[in-house]
C-alpha cells in the first residue's frame, strides 16, 4: 500500500496521500510519512482518494496523526473519500476529530 507525502513551497501544509487498502500493513509507511516533518506544519490533509478500504487499524493511526500533530489543536482534513469510506468515519464520529471533504 503506497503511501506519498508532499509538502507545500512554504512547509506549512504537509499532504500524505493514501492507496489500496488502508490497515495495518500501512502502518510503517504511514508513520513514516509524517515522521520528522510534523514541525512547521500547520494544517494536514490526508487524501484518500484511491482507498479502496479501510479498518480499525487505519483509524487508530489517524488518532496517532492527530496526538502527534498537537491534539484537539491540530488543523487534518481527510479529504476525497469513497462513500464507503466517509460513512464509516461518519460512524465513528471522526467527523467531529478531523474535518471531513
Amino acid at each position: 500500500m503506497p503511501v506519498k507525502t508532499v509538502s507545500s513551497e512554504e512547509g506549512t501544509i504537509l499532504t500524505i496521500s493514501v492507496t489500496g487498502r488502508f490497515d495495518i500493513t500501512a502502518h510503517s509507511d504511514f508513520i513514516q510519512a509524517y515522521k520528522d516533518k510534523l514541525g512547521s506544519v500547520a494544517k494536514i490533509v490526508v487524501d484518500l482518494a484511491a482507498v479502496e478500504y479501510i479498518d480499525s487499524s487505519a483509524l487508530g493511526m489517524l488518532l496517532i496523526l492527530r496526538e502527534k500533530a498537537g491534539g484537539g489543536k491540530s488543523d487534518i482534513s481527510l479529504l476525497n473519500c469513497s462513500p464507503d469510506v466517509k460513512r464509516i468515519i461518519r460512524t465513528v464520529h471522526f467527523d467531529k476529530m478531523f474535518h471531513l471533504g
